[in-house]
């Protein structure tokens, strides 16, 4: 069957409300957060209804369903990426997921392929999400590693001219974002991660702007590491995938201590359970784990080519659009070619706070501001932006309706 927006749009009930005085919501902020189908809100409320028990706790029946449920849901998101079960870790979120493998990193002892020292080195680049720019800050300042990045062109690509000298032999880790928040930018990893393991380093890959848009398959990617939110993906809040290579997660020290992650306790010592329980000390999110199953069970039954195909038909529409607009400056890449959904423009001397306020006046929901992206914004001379992030309920009309709110509040504010 055919893609069709407009009726995927029907399955998610938040979108048949209005706004503003009765105006139909247009909904163009899914980069910041996704709204959720009502299978996602039926599977998380059902657990809860029928099910709710502490999972691994248990050999009473609602912790068999309760287990099986969490358990399944894991399988789930294996498929989804293409891994192995037991390389998935279920955290709060990718910003839990980022801090996790930085902090367990510090925690790594001498002899541990992970620990770091003064005269090793961290690279990220500068369009992150300060999600994965200040962990490893933070890890650099704990260890005494030097943090050096990959900067980034006025076209909003990377610059790999000088990669051989940013990521070195001294480089143990490379972190960074497939697709950019800000930009829309898709990184090119092939030659990234080819000279991250020829260091040695591994590569971590902040995956939350591309895993809910397109197809992702871990075993090809290449990258050592990876996370994404539920909630960007159709699915609930306070839960995301950490997904880590076996043999790179028998290594790392774990990040919390607790019940459910020991394999044996004394007074004095503890040792550890193997992945994926390692990372997943105490009672997990259950329902929401639960949810993010049906979540991604639902992408993948509408199928993340179509919505990826979907997505870059609108985002070539939309750029099309905004270039007919005289004083409207795309900051990013102007055409599709390596780009996802998320448009960031500015529009003349009128203040990005200012836009997005008459937007929704109007019905239209976008992001306003440096989308946690300091570095990334200041390099470009832009301290905030409006930005419009497309999914796979957007339809041409909501594009129609942003270039009509765009112009109306060129009238009005000129």
């Amino acid at each position: 069957m055919p893609f069709n927006a407009i009726e995927v749009a029907k399955d998610f009930p938040i979108l048949s409300r209005t706004i503003r005085d009765g105006k139909r919501l247009v909904y163009l902020d899914s980069g910041a957060t996704s709204q959720k189908p009502e299978v996602v809100i039926e599977a998380e409320s059902n657990f809860y209804r029928l099910h709710n028990a502490a999972v691994h706790r248990g050999a009473h029946q609602l912790a068999e369903e309760a287990t099986d449920a969490y358990e399944g849901a894991r399988a789930i998101a294996a498929n989804f990426i293409n891994a192995d079960v037991d390389e998935v870790i279920f955290t709060k979120g990718a910003t839990e997921s980022l801090n996790l493998v930085a902090y367990a990193m510090g925690n790594a002892v001498a002899g541990n392929r992970f620990h770091l020292t003064t005269g090793d080195n961290i690279v990220v680049t500068e369009m992150e999400h300060h999600a994965n720019l200040i962990p490893w800050q933070q890890l650099a300042a704990r260890t005494g590693a030097t943090l050096t990045w990959l900067s980034v062109t006025p076209e909003g690509r990377l610059d790999l001219s000088n990669l051989n000298q940013v990521i070195s032999e001294k480089t143990k880790v490379v972190a960074l974002t497939h697709q950019s928040n800000v930009l829309g930018t898709i990184n090119p990893l092939d030659e990234i991660n080819k000279r991250a393991h020829d260091v040695g380093a591994v590569v971590v890959l902040d995956a939350c702007q591309s895993a809910p848009h397109m197809p992702i398959d871990v075993k090809t990617l290449g990258v050592d590491f990876l996370t994404f939110s539920g909630h960007k993906a159709v699915g609930p809040t306070g839960v995301g995938i950490f997904w880590g290579r076996a043999e790179l997660l028998a290594e790392l020290p774990p990040f919390l201590t607790g019940g459910s992650m020991i394999e044996n306790v004394t007074m004095t010592t503890a040792t550890w359970a193997q992945a994926p329980k390692k990372f997943e000390a105490g009672v997990p999110n259950m329902a929401q784990a639960v949810g993010l199953g049906a979540a991604l069970s639902y992408l993948t039954k509408i199928g993340m080519k179509n919505i990826h195909d979907h997505e870059n038909k609108l985002t070539s529409i939309l750029l099309n659009k905004l270039a007919e607009i005289k004083n409207l400056k795309v900051v990013g890449p102007t055409t599709t070619q390596m780009r996802g959904a998320a448009v960031s423009f500015t529009l003349g001397e009128i203040h990005p706070h200012d836009l997005g306020q008459y937007l929704d006046n109007q019905g239209i929901a976008v992001r306003t501001g440096h989308h946690c992206a300091w570095p990334l914004t200041r390099k470009l001379g832009v301290p905030a932006t409006t930005r419009a992030s497309l999914y796979l309920y957007n339809t041409e009309a909501d594009i129609d309706d942003l270039i009509k709110g765009i112009v109306g509040a060129e009238k009005y504010f000129g």
